[in-house]
């Protein structure tokens, strides 16, 4: 057998599909932005100054691209439409710039499956996630960091598939979640958390820059000053480790408590420090051997030490971040005598990513918005954000939810906490429309919902441009470089007009011009210009006409009627003999969800 090394790859049915998006432009509808009626002085600054200070321990200046934090932030986005497309529609402009994603996708738990082909479901659950992730990964910046909350369902398969796209060192915890603090009586086991699962775009840098978790009141209470110590309040922590491997032997020693006794570690442990360093502990009373002087000895930790924050953990109780409940509550209190969302996620669980993820200024994605409780928590603690949903739940709650936010008349969830006014503001933005169209004779043509500008805007996107229309000169639509451009007409274009670009374009500059055609026999006159037809050019980019790549139950296979004797013969096969039905144990490892080889192995 060759010795070679083999991938651990996750694999479904339908995994080797990949859809070819088209890049949409997005289009603002001005009647759904809305803004704070005048910029509000707050104190943000101070506050948010204040979190850096406490939270990152580092340079507590905002980020380049970020706005100061006395600044209300007016260009947050809302966007409607199918998340995927979104994303591929935010990529141009925001690869790389994405501090933190917070998603929480539908959790496939089976029950709207109920009548279609086993396994079916799970495959198609895989893929919508792959292709976001993907799209995702793209978006975060290098400090970067994603989160996602997932029930049992699927997080063991969601955590092999993001290993699979971010790489599995960049792994950084599955935290648990207490989302409800009750006990479900009605079934085998109650399930009372939820995963999240946490990727870094490269974990070695979110490691240096993630951001440590204030002290809580409660354990702020656990310092104290029994000695009277100049230094302040402090907890004592025990003084010796593990002796794992590494360890000095000048870390074994017996220690003399101040009464006389004499104490050893215990079996399998060492000091902290060796015995020099510990007598110089000693001597700088960070020592303690209780009041008596013969307990066994403890570290002394000074509350002004740990001021600087405390490591997040991997369990996040309800009584720290709220419950399924406490969202529902809020989610009530903002929409009386309506029926809340099933999972909503309470404010104090997405401020709590965001304490870790990011710091004021910095941008949020959430491209599974729900019921909008990211962004109304990203805008409360001056992050910047976009959000993406497709429901129509995105003008009926979300939109009441971010305007009460903004108007500061949203009293609920984190809005005490963190001393929120009011200000600020977002833009609503649709997906535009598909490119091209099918014209009736079955023709694919250029849209007619589009306009010149639009037009332009669209073109410049598929051919990799930045959208940035001149005042002054009629063929600068875009650019690539400070010396290429783009031009974008419907119109035929003849030898003179060429001529004339080509005359204005001059030397040391370069345009690519896209039009509906035509008339030059040779372009080899103008090497300054580049010519594409549309919708030629175009046609075999993308996968023109479809607006919706979200899970659709409606066309998944159905299960055929199963009678409680199976047949022992079925259809016939290729060279026309009986073929015997497979049993369910069979067709579950033809689709195998794992393999070694990356390959799948079909038995004869």
């Amino acid at each position: 057998m060759a010795n070679h090394k083999t991938k651990l790859e996750l694999t479904w049915i339908g995994k080797e599909n990949r859809p070819k998006l088209e890049p949409r432009i997005l289009v603002e509808d001005q009647g759904k932005s809305y803004h704070a009626k005048f910029r509000i002085k707050t104190g943000k600054s101070a506050d948010f100054a204040d979190e850096r200070r406490l939270t990152s321990g580092q340079d507590s200046s905002p980020r380049k691209s970020a706005q100061s934090a006395d600044e209300d932030f007016f260009d947050n986005r809302l966007i409607f439409g199918d998340n995927l497309l979104a994303l591929k529609a935010l990529e141009q402009e925001f690869t790389g710039k994405i501090r933190c994603v917070f998603i929480d996708p539908p959790y496939n738990t089976g029950s709207a499956f109920t009548h279609y082909d086993d396994g079916i479901e799970h495959s198609l659950w895989l893929t919508l996630m792959r292709d976001r992730l993907e799209l995702i990964w793209r978006l975060l910046s290098d400090d970067g960091s994603l989160w996602i909350t997932i029930d049992d369902n699927e997080a063991h398969y969601l955590k092999v598939l993001c290993d699979e796209i971010f790489e599995r060192a960049n792994f950084v915890a599955n935290v648990l979640w207490q989302k409800s603090h009750t006990r479900e009586n009605r079934t085998d086991i109650s399930a009372v958390h939820d995963h999240v699962l946490v990727f870094a775009k490269q974990h070695e840098i979110f490691k240096n820059k993630r951001n440590p978790l204030p002290a809580s009141e409660d354990q702020l209470g656990r310092y104290e000053n029994p000695d009277n110590d100049p230094r302040g309040a402090w907890a004592s922590l025990p003084a010796h480790a593990k002796a794992e491997k590494g360890r000095r032997k000048a870390q074994f020693f017996t220690v003399t408590t101040p009464s006389g006794r004499k104490v050893d570690t215990p079996a399998g442990r060492c000091w902290l420090y060796t015995e020099e360093r510990f007598r110089e502990m000693v001597e700088d009373n960070r020592i303690w051997f209780g009041a008596d002087g013969a307990n066994v000895p403890r570290v002394k930790k000074f509350l002004s030490e740990v001021k600087a924050g405390l490591v997040p953990s991997t369990i996040w109780f309800h009584s720290e971040v709220g419950t399924t409940g406490t969202a529902k509550a809020e989610l009530t209190s903002l929409f009386p005598g309506e029926t809340p969302f099933s999972t909503p996620k309470p404010e104090a669980l997405l401020q709590r990513v965001l304490l870790i993820a990011t710091n004021p200024g910095d941008l949020v994605l959430d491209s599974f918005a729900g019921s909008g409780t990211t962004g109304a928590v990203a805008h409360k603690m001056g992050r910047r954000w976009i959000m993406v949903e497709l429901g129509e739940h995105c003008h009926t709650h979300i939109i009441p939810r971010l305007k009460k936010v903004i108007d500061g008349t949203d009293k609920g969830g984190i809005t005490e906490a963190v001393g929120w006014k009011g200000g600020g503001g977002f833009r609503y933005y649709r997906l535009a429309p598909s490119l091209l169209e099918k014209d009736q004779f079955n023709n694919w043509i250029i849209s007619k919902k589009f306009n010149p500008a639009m037009l332009a805007e669209a073109i410049c996107k598929l051919e990799g441009f930045t959208y940035a229309p001149s005042e002054t000169v009629y063929w600068q639509h875009g650019h690539s470089t400070e010396n290429d451009y783009i031009y974008v007409t419907t119109q035929t274009l003849t030898r003179e007009q060429f001529q004339k670009l080509s005359d204005e374009v001059g030397e040391g500059r370069s345009l690519l011009i896209m039009c509906g055609a035509f008339r030059v026999k040779n372009l080899d006159e103008f090497p300054n210009l580049t010519v594409k037809k549309i919708p030629k050019a175009v046609l075999s980019r993308c996968e023109w006409g479809r607006d919706d790549y979200s899970l659709e139950i409606a066309h998944l296979p159905m299960r055929e009627a199963v009678s409680d004797q199976r047949s022992e013969v079925s259809e016939e096969d290729t060279a026309g003999n009986p073929r015997k039905s497979r049993t369910k144990e069979e067709r579950r490892a033809q689709a195998s969800l794992f393999d070694l080889n990356g390959k799948k192995e079909v038995p004869s």
